[in-house]
């Protein structure tokens, strides 16, 4: 990280980095802290609490989905190729994370890790039905006229590409998004 780089952002990618690789609960303030290279009180001067950090790296990870999302839309054209830009926006979402140690969502890892009634849970939870409500626009452009069978195949898309990141991060590598992208081929194909 630059010197010229604030210590707000800093200490953002200093935890994204550290969530991400050792989890939320293993990784403490001091951790943060020495890899930012800043004091201590820098971390209370740009945010109330680890809570409130924790929350600025999960909107931070959604932040980057959606950038990789919105650069992949750029490239489709019809409505399957939308539905298929979700699922090629995990893949480059999740090479993001690979020089820190594939493990996943980190959304997901993020979530996992903390209590019932979290902000940051609300903030996974929220970009997980993103996704969903995408599929469900994208399908409803193919056949507007499929009723229940949009929401029933937008959940079974979303359930698809999440189990498949979840096997991903326990693989360690990609090869579950690559073939829960071939296999929502064959559910356009279908539907």
């Amino acid at each position: 990280m630059s010197d010229k780089t604030s210590a707000r952002d800093r200490l953002l990618q200093a935890a994204a980095e550290l969530f991400y690789s050792e989890g939320v609960g293993a990784t403490g303030i001091d951790a943060i802290t020495a890899k930012a290279g800043v004091a201590k009180m820098s971390l209370y001067n740009n945010f109330s609490s680890k809570a409130d950090l924790v929350n600025a790296y999960i909107q931070g990870r959604h932040a980057e989905w959606r950038a990789c999302y919105q650069e992949r839309l750029k490239s489709a054209a019809t409505p399957q190729e939308h539905v298929l830009a979700i699922f090629d926006s995990y893949l480059d979402h999740a090479a993001l994370a690979y020089e820190w140690g594939f493990r996943g969502c980190g959304l997901l890892n993020a979530a996992a890790e903390l209590p019932v009634g979290h902000p940051g849970r609300a903030s996974v939870a929220s970009q997980k039905e993103e996704a969903e409500q995408l599929f469900k626009i994208y399908l409803h452009e193919m056949r507007p006229a499929a009723g229940a069978a949009i929401d029933d195949t937008a959940e079974h898309l979303s359930f698809l590409l999440e189990g498949a990141m979840s096997r991903a991060g326990l693989d360690g590598h990609d090869a579950r998004l690559k073939t829960a992208r071939r296999i929502a081929v064959s559910i356009l194909e279908r539907f």
